[in-house]
């Protein structure tokens, strides 16, 4: 407001010069001069009064900067410690929501850890439990009971006590005993022919040849082979030599092996199968095959015994018909009576019609006093 009566005061000025300009001499020279001295003097009072309105509003503006400043400072401050506090707050909820997250991570690792050392346990008593059966199985003596166990079950399981025997001795001259002995029927049907079963386990060269197959080495591979070929053949020619002797037993015998995967291994090597039933008359068995041939061989018994019992059965058909004949005398006799009966009862029908006749002229008496004359013969209801 003030810098506009100042800005005023000049353009009055202004004007004033100008008609003083356009008319000289009109005014006398003491009202310009004091007109002059008294613009002047207003001019002074604008000036002064423009430099205290300058003061003041630096005054102003410097209280309205402190104030700024000093709202600013406390705004800041204030900010300051609530982004403190929400760093804090933040910190503290981050802080447990880990910790809960870790926790619950670190029970279910250590469950799973837990779990693992016992899996491995387990494994480590078992891989114990299979090195101490391996190592029993090393035995010889432990093999050849292994085995001849497991025959003996198979045997139980199929035949009857009958048809087999235990530990005999099949070869005259010998003191060598077959672990079992299946009972076969001679050729006269009366005599007993023996069938020698023996159960063999040649795993330590079974074992070499497994190892070889893992380690991939061809020639080991070839090595293990020809010492398993040879082990079973020698095994085969004990057979022959100790226990087929016929014909107190049949021309071959049986070799049993105790497990699948060493059967296999010996129908895979070439020619052995054939060479060891050819040359030592052995056939070799799993517990599967066996299985099978024993079912044939029960099948054949029972064949047998219906050949067997065949005849005596003929005889009793005989003496069925010797006796059917007879009987069927005894039914034309029984007919022949019963002819006989029936005609008789045929003619006294006819005799009883013919009196029936005659006594219709008769009257008739009531019936009390047919009964009092000579009784009732009336049927009586049940």
């Amino acid at each position: 407001m003030d810098i506009f009566l100042v800005v005023i005061g000049v353009v009055n000025l202004g004007a004033v010069v100008g008609l003083f300009l356009r008319k000289p001499q009109v005014k006398s020279d003491e009202k310009v001069l004091e007109r002059l001295v008294r613009l002047e003097g207003a001019v002074q009072t604008l000036i002064s009064r423009q430099d205290d309105v300058r003061k003041e509003t630096g005054g102003n503006l410097d209280r309205i900067r402190e104030t700024v400043e000093v709202k600013i400072s406390s705004l800041q401050n204030d900010n300051a410690d609530k982004l403190e506090k929400m760093r804090a707050t933040v910190d503290e909820k981050l802080q447990a929501t880990v910790e809960k997250r870790f926790n619950e991570s670190f029970k279910v690792i250590s469950g799973q850890l837990e779990q693992v050392y016992k899996g491995l346990g387990e494994m480590q008593t078992l891989a114990t439990g299979v090195g101490d059966l391996k190592k029993v199985m090393e035995g010889v003596k432990t093999r050849g009971i292994y085995g001849e166990v497991q025959l003996g079950a198979l045997l139980e399981d199929i035949l009857t006590a009958e048809q087999y025997e235990e530990n005999i001795i099949t070869k005259k001259g010998t003191a060598d005993r077959v672990e079992f002995a299946i009972r076969m029927p001679g050729k006269d049907g009366a005599s007993v022919v023996y069938l020698p079963v023996d159960s063999k386990f040649p795993v330590e060269n079974y074992s070499r040849l497994i190892e070889a197959y893992e380690k991939g080495d061809r020639a080991s591979v070839e090595a293990a082979g020809k010492a398993l070929s040879a082990d079973v053949k020698a095994q085969a020619k004990k057979i022959l030599d100790k226990y087929i002797d016929p014909p107190a037993t049949t021309d071959f015998g049986v070799m049993f092996v105790p497990t699948e995967s060493l059967y296999a291994e010996i129908l895979r090597l070439p020619g052995l199968f054939e060479e060891v039933r050819r040359k030592f008359r052995v056939t070799i068995v799993s517990p599967s095959t066996l299985t099978a041939l024993l079912n044939s061989l029960l099948m054949g018994f029972r064949t047998l015994a219906i050949e067997k019992r065949s005849s005596e059965v003929w005889e009793v058909l005989g003496a069925v018909k010797t006796q059917f004949g007879k009987f069927g005398d005894l039914l034309a006799k029984t007919k022949e009576k019963l002819e006989q009966t029936a005609k008789t009862i045929g003619d006294a029908e006819v005799k009883s019609r013919g009196i029936e006749r005659k006594l219709r002229s008769v009257e008739e008496l009531p019936s009390s006093e047919s009964v009092r004359l000579i009784g009732d013969v009336g049927v009586e209801d049940e």
